[in-house]
């Protein structure tokens, strides 16, 4: 057998060992070196990556301009980047079809009184500067769906009972088609109560209501624009009751809530709490103001925040003021919470007596861009408001 013959020979055997030993000495630190060198050569990679300087994000600019800068006086069309405009819906950007754009009417005249007896003839449309043919059907009876909002954070949590009553006020005096939703915000934003035409159901959530701490006003304006109107075919109206502070907490602007509020074809009537708020704080400044001058000096913390106070106050107003403006809307400033029935009372008689215009824009180009539209009388005394424009279309 070959077993056999190899162990038949005296010297094959030893040299077969030794040639044996020194194939695998040469293979081991061979082996050991190759992983050795891969090691240092990766621990030398790594002390380079680790040695270089880390990267520091570029600060933010703090917006100074005013959130209808971009829009002008009077207002150019805002910009909508190409992607952002693939993603709206066609039904957030026209209401009723891709060729008829519905624009509410509310027309008062010198002394402020609604004025409701006008007719088709009545109206002259503008778009972009030039008007738009009407036709015998541009004047439509048309339901609106309301979304009524409550900053429900520690400005106004102790007068929740107060909005609550002027809520139920309001809801009798809408028409039995009209639409109800109700939205809370704080430190959340809470859908309490979906559409409904059921004022029962629309109380309940009213009881529903409490209090909470920060305000995320602008995620309440967006997540309502976004997500209440986007099937709606009637007119569309937000009313909410707010200083309009936001606290920072959220992740939407002012600015990008606005731009979502004219997407949406939503007309914003504000109750702002802001001229409450500042006659409290006016009061309380004064009365530190009128000690002795230690006493002014102990205080002067607490003054300064009055102050600053009364400065964010006017901004915010100013600020409020804008967005109902450019929605059509309207701003209310109470001078008591005890005045929020009559407001609201006042807010339903427009809507009541507000105008469905229609009309079919000359320009057909589905561009996704901002038409301005400017809505005029016949009569030059009368004054008619509604949205500073909306969005065509995206092919």
């Amino acid at each position: 057998m070959q077993f056999s013959k190899f162990k038949s020979r005296s010297i094959s055997p030893l040299w077969g060992i030794v040639f044996f030993l020194a194939g695998l000495f040469c293979a081991i630190f061979g082996f050991d070196s190759t992983v050795s060198h891969a090691a240092n050569q990766q621990r030398t990679s790594t002390t380079k990556q680790s040695k270089k300087p880390a990267v520091r994000p570029s600060p933010t600019p703090t917006p100074t301009r005013s959130i209808l800068d971009e829009l002008g006086e009077p207002p150019p069309p805002p910009t909508v980047p190409s992607k952002q405009s693939q993603e709206i819906n066609p039904g957030e950007i026209i209401s009723i079809s891709t060729t008829e754009v519905m624009l509410p009417v509310t027309v008062r005249d010198e002394s402020g009184r609604l004025v409701t007896e006008l007719t088709r003839h009545d109206f002259r449309v503008f778009e972009d500067g030039h008007e738009q043919p009407l036709s015998d059907l541009a004047l439509r009876q048309v339901p609106v769906d309301v979304v009524l909002m409550v900053d429900a954070s520690s400005s106004v949590a102790n007068n929740l009972d107060d909005f609550r009553k002027a809520a139920e006020g309001f809801a009798e005096k809408l028409a039995t088609d009209d639409r109800l939703s109700l939205i809370k915000f704080d430190d959340r934003v809470v859908l309490l109560q979906d559409w409904t035409k059921s004022r029962f159901q629309f109380r309940r959530a009213l009881a529903r209501l409490e209090p909470g701490m920060f305000t995320r006003f602008n995620d309440a304006l967006m997540l309502a624009s976004r997500d209440q109107f986007s099937n709606s075919k009637s007119r569309r109206a937000i009313i909410v009751l707010t200083d309009g502070i936001d606290s920072g907490r959220g992740s939407t602007t002012l600015e990008a809530a606005l731009q979502g509020l004219l997407k949406a074809q939503v007309s914003v009537y504000i109750v702002s709490n802001t001229e409450i708020s500042r006659a409290t704080k006016k009061a309380e400044l004064d009365e530190l103001m009128g000690g002795s001058d230690s006493t002014i000096r102990f205080n002067q913390l607490r003054i300064e925040d009055l102050r600053e106070g009364l400065r964010v106050l006017d901004r915010s107003e100013q600020n409020l003021a804008q967005v109902a403006s450019a929605t059509g809307g309207r701003l209310y400033k109470p001078h008591s919470f005890n005045d929020l029935g009559s407001t609201y009372a006042e807010v339903a008689e427009e809507l009541r007596h507000q105008y469905g215009l229609y009309y079919t824009p000359l320009n057909k180009a589905h561009d996704g861009t901002f038409r301005r539209v400017r809505v005029e009388t016949t009569t030059p005394s009368y004054k008619a408001t509604t949205r500073i424009g909306y969005f065509a279309p995206q092919s």
